[in-house]
This record gives C-alpha cells, structure tokens and sequence, in this order.
C-alpha cells in the first residue's frame, strides 16, 4: 500500500535492534484518515470471505481492527495482555513473547465473543516474529473459529513471522513490508 509505505519513509524512525518507531501515526498517536484507508484497503481483499469478527491483540492492534470492524459492520474483539477480575473464568488463554519488550505473557479474551460459528480475520500493526500472531491464531483454533485472513500493517520481512504463519496455511496480507532496515535509518521495502 502506497500510502503507508511513503508515511513508513517520511515518519518512521529506524532504531538499534530493528525497531521501528511509527508511533507518531500509527500506534501511539494515530492518524485516522491513514487507519480508514488502511481498512478500506483489508476490506477490498476479504470482502467476500463473510468476515463475522474482527480480531487484535492490545493495544497496538485496536486502533486499526476498530477501523477495519467499521468498514466491514461487524465486532471487534481484543485479546488481554493482562486478565483483569472482571473477564471472568471463562476465557480461551494463550502465551506470547513480545519482540519490543523481551517478555512473556499470556493472552486472554472471553468465550462469550468468539465461537466456532464465526469467521475471523485477524488484524494487528506489525509481524516480525510471529508470536502475538501465533497466539492469536491458537485462540481461533480453541474456539473452533475459522479464520479467513491475516491484515497486517507492517511486517518486518526479514523476520521469520510472515513466512511461519504462511507455511502454517493461512493467507496473509501485509500492507508494507520491509525487506532492510539499515544502520542509518534507511527502510527498504520488498
């Protein structure tokens, strides 16, 4: 997607470690416009699949699956990094490590939003290792839901996530992805 990879090169700031910092409009301060063409753009390629759910990881992930649950009129729902008292017992739990915070942690979203009659696609700003993905798509499963799609905003192609999910048999649709980042400060996309 044009749009994102020329906001990618004229805001995103390349740090040690293959971090890149897009908070400036994507998940930190959002541009909103951005995040409509963005979900106008997953919308276009699975309008067809009868998406019944929106499904993202907090809190990265929220502001662009809200976007994308608009566009397409259904719910989104969001996997908790944290279980608070008031989710209850009841939830399908799975564990990831986040790449930017060296950490793991389990993942947790109510039984009551996610079932196996629904078809999900799953929408999150960045894939680089493919853990956050990976829990996302093991709650799917437990629930018995099909999933139709992976939109990704950025993925970070010289990282393994993009290529172990595809192997895993799912469709993936990253709208920028990064070949290189260099040293100083250069994104190169594929």
């Amino acid at each position: 997607m044009k749009a994102l990879e020329e906001r990618i090169r004229k805001d995103g700031k390349v740090y040690p470690g293959n971090i890149l910092k897009v908070d400036s409009f994507l998940n930190h301060q959002i541009d909103i416009a951005l995040m409509d063409e963005i979900a106008e753009e997953l919308y276009d390629i699975y309008k067809e699949e009868g998406v019944t759910r929106i499904l993202t990881i907090e809190a990265s992930g929220i502001a662009i699956a809200s976007s994308v649950a608009r566009v397409f009129k259904v719910p989104m729902v969001f996997a908790k990094k944290a279980k608070s008292k008031n989710i209850g017992g009841n939830v399908y739990t799975s564990r990831v490590t986040s790449f930017t915070y060296k950490k793991d942690y389990d993942i947790t979203l109510s039984k009551s939003f996610l079932g196996a009659e629904d078809k999900v696609l799953v929408v999150d700003d960045f894939l680089a290792t493919g853990s956050a993905m990976k829990g996302l798509l093991k709650i799917c499963k437990y629930a018995g839901a099909k999933v139709v799609g992976v939109g990704i905003c950025i993925e970070k192609g010289f990282q393994p996530g993009g290529k172990e999910i595809r192997d895993m048999g799912y469709d993936v649709t990253s709208l920028a992805i990064i070949e290189e980042m260099t040293s100083d400060g250069r994104i190169i996309f594929k």
